[in-house]
């Protein structure tokens, strides 16, 4: 070996009687960080941020049951069986690490829907927020797994490879010393995503939900080349007919393939699975730019509305275009 990358004496900071767990204190910074850069694009596409605090506390909250919930029905075998390495009661102990991001973007999502529906809050304008807030957060979360010693890659003598106490390494690789740095690639490749959203949005205007798409697809990609490499324990789901795909794997070429699907054809003009998001989107803004100019007429804000970045046409309530019908509320 060169050099390499020396894993944490510690996982823990001892203050006092107080022990608080590095992996949490990260998570936290992390999540600091997504409401932060959340609040000011959030309000930047038109948002009221009075009521996102409410709508991000909910998000993160179940966004990180639902994580847990992923990562413990992957990994059953770890807290239940004979060969279990931890108690079963031990599926709650998130400070040790064990968050599954697909399941936690999942249920934050449906939270999230859910959530700005009832404060009355535009949705994709929410998404596009968040989808430069989660990986940055998730950049900065990745340094947890490093704390804990725990989801590196295989073994390694790269210069930048990754030391791993004996006790933390898996079974068979005890007498590898060094493993691929799985955490710092992510945390390097997510801010690169970053960046190329920032780049995308500069350079073209966007329909309000495309850069969230953009991002699941960034991710897929991601997540997909990180799987190739982690040597962690996970139920397979397709080990079974000979196909030798982790779970994250499969998950990251089905969201990769949904995204970029949806993503082309509201961009070239050939259909919008989320017309009734947008139509919705539009009649909330149209609301809140009434509210703020004083207006009384809210078809008047209804076209001075920013939902793309430019002015709002009317929505599409799938009305005859030549009609002098007014979109409502219940067609949207």
């Amino acid at each position: 070996m060169l050099a390499s990358i020396p894993s944490p004496a510690d996982a823990t900071l001892n203050i006092g009687p107080l022990e608080l767990h590095y992996y949490g204190i990260v998570i936290a910074i992390g999540v600091a960080m997504a409401f932060s850069i959340t609040r000011r694009r959030f309000e930047r596409f038109g948002g009221d941020t009075e009521q996102l605090d409410r709508v991000l506390v909910w998000t993160v909250l179940v966004g990180f049951l639902g994580g847990r919930f992923g990562y413990v029905l992957t990994h059953l075998d770890t807290f239940f069986g004979e060969n279990a390495r931890l108690a079963p009661w031990q599926v709650i102990a998130i400070w040790e690490g064990g968050l599954a991001f697909f399941g936690g973007v999942f249920f934050g999502m449906i939270t999230a829907y859910v959530m700005l529906k009832i404060t009355k809050q535009p949705i994709l304008p929410f998404f596009d927020a968040v989808a430069v807030a989660v990986p940055t957060a998730q950049a900065m979360g990745r340094l947890g797994n490093w704390f804990n010693q725990e989801l590196f890659g295989g073994p390694t003598e790269l210069p930048w490879a990754l030391e791993i106490e004996e006790r933390f390494r898996p079974d068979g690789l005890e007498s590898f010393a060094t493993f691929h740095p799985t955490f710092l690639y992510e945390l390097i490749l997510n801010m690169l995503a970053v960046g190329v959203m920032l780049w995308l949005e500069k350079k073209r205007q966007w329909k309000r939900g495309s850069i969230f798409l953009v991002y699941l697809m960034l991710y897929g990609v991601i997540r997909f080349l990180m799987e190739l490499l982690r040597t962690d324990e996970q139920i397979q789901w397709l080990d079974g007919i000979g196909i030798p795909l982790r779970n994250n794997g499969l998950i990251s070429i089905l969201v990769f393939l949904i995204a970029g699907a949806i993503l082309l054809r509201r961009e070239t003009g050939k259909g919008d699975a989320l017309g009734k998001i947008v139509a919705r989107d539009q009649l909330v803004l149209a609301e809140l730019v009434a509210a703020r100019d004083g207006l009384t007429d809210v078809d008047t804000a209804l076209v001075t509305a920013d939902l793309e970045g430019e002015a709002m046409p009317p929505a599409d309530t799938g009305a005859d275009p030549d009609s002098d019908a007014e979109p409502t509320r219940d067609d949207a």
